[in-house]
């Protein structure tokens, strides 16, 4: 599917395709492991443009959806922008890259030094214009009145992004771990691909991602860190991505107990199986008028979730991985 659309979304307004094209065109960028990367030169000149310009229309209240990858993040971006009053940016790395240049984690439009974590000393006056510059314009060429940004990420970028748009609100989605780590993998094997010399996969070009996660985020955490030197040499992808969801879930309990007033914790799963009671809240928290329309579009795509089965798991992990399962919710 083009833009994550679906026969759904444009029968059930059409007229919110013509901001999903937009945002997927001009403001996400192509990144590695997806057609269609010629037009990325496009896309950077045309926010260089908009970074010299005045800023076209104020952002307010920009809505963030954090986690890990494959956790039912998109599905959510697109049910949101199914609202009559939001436009929905689907991992628009390369706009956060026109930004700040060192946030490339997978080398998707620099190979040079990346950072995972980005705080408020990283976002001085000029990033903070640039950004509003460029949301700015994004607002105005959708029609939109608020922004849907996802972008898993960021997670790691809070103080940041609270450093640029004070106002934000961040929905930190969680998903069964062994569901989300069992996703991770079929979604590396399935487009994963030689280019070259290079191997490009969820983990970047060469294991970028997974390198700068073992160096920066994983040292962290006392029980990962007395392993971190074997896990540069992991292979198995549920193991590698069961690293990447501990640490992650681990960041969005901390930001909910740092920040309750900004951050709201989603279940997937709940939001598989009562989606007109979690956006309604959803709705609630991020102060956004109730859209019956958006509801019935997140009951029709929305399937019954259900729980796979566990799998084997580097030994070393099994304990940090239940724990974070029980501090979820999850049965381990």
């Amino acid at each position: 599917m083009v833009a994550q659309v679906d026969s759904n979304y444009i029968r059930m307004r059409p007229w919110k395709l013509w901001s999903r094209m937009l945002s997927y065109v001009f403001f996400e960028g192509r990144p590695l492991t997806t057609r269609g990367r010629w037009i990325n030169p496009l896309v950077f000149a045309l926010f260089r443009i908009q970074k010299l310009l005045p800023q076209l229309r104020r952002v307010e209240k920009p809505i963030f959806i954090l986690g890990t990858g494959r956790s039912g993040t998109t599905i959510l971006g697109m049910v949101l922008s199914m609202h009559r009053e939001i436009g929905f940016l689907n991992e628009p790395k390369a706009l956060w890259h026109a930004i700040h240049p060192g946030e490339d984690l997978i080398g998707s439009y620099s190979r040079g030094a990346a950072r995972y974590r980005l705080n408020r000393e990283d976002a001085p006056f000029e990033v903070q214009r640039a950004a509003h510059r460029i949301f700015g314009a994004y607002l105005t060429a959708t029609g939109s009145k608020r922004v849907v940004d996802k972008y898993p990420e960021l997670i790691f970028r809070v103080p940041f992004v609270k450093q640029i748009f004070p106002d934000a609100k961040f929905l930190f989605l969680v998903r069964n771990g062994w569901d989300t780590c069992r996703s991770i993998d079929g979604w590396s094997n399935r487009l994963g691909q030689k280019v070259g010399d290079e191997q490009h996969d969820w983990w970047g070009v060469d294991r970028r991602k997974w390198n700068l996660l073992l160096a920066q985020i994983v040292p962290e955490h006392p029980d990962l860190s007395p392993i971190a030197l074997d896990m540069e040499n992991w292979i198995n992808q549920t193991d590698m991505a069961a690293v990447e969801w501990i640490v992650t879930m681990r960041e969005g309990l901390h930001l909910l107990e740092e920040s309750p007033n900004d951050v709201l914790r989603i279940s997937y799963e709940e939001l598989c199986s009562e989606p007109h009671s979690v956006l309604e809240h959803l709705c609630d928290f991020v102060d956004l008028p109730f859209d019956e329309t958006f509801v019935r579009y997140a009951e029709r795509v929305l399937s019954k979730n259900k729980i796979g089965d566990s799998f084997e798991l580097a030994p070393d992990i099994v304990r940090p991985f239940c724990e974070t399962m029980k501090s979820l919710g999850y049965e381990s």
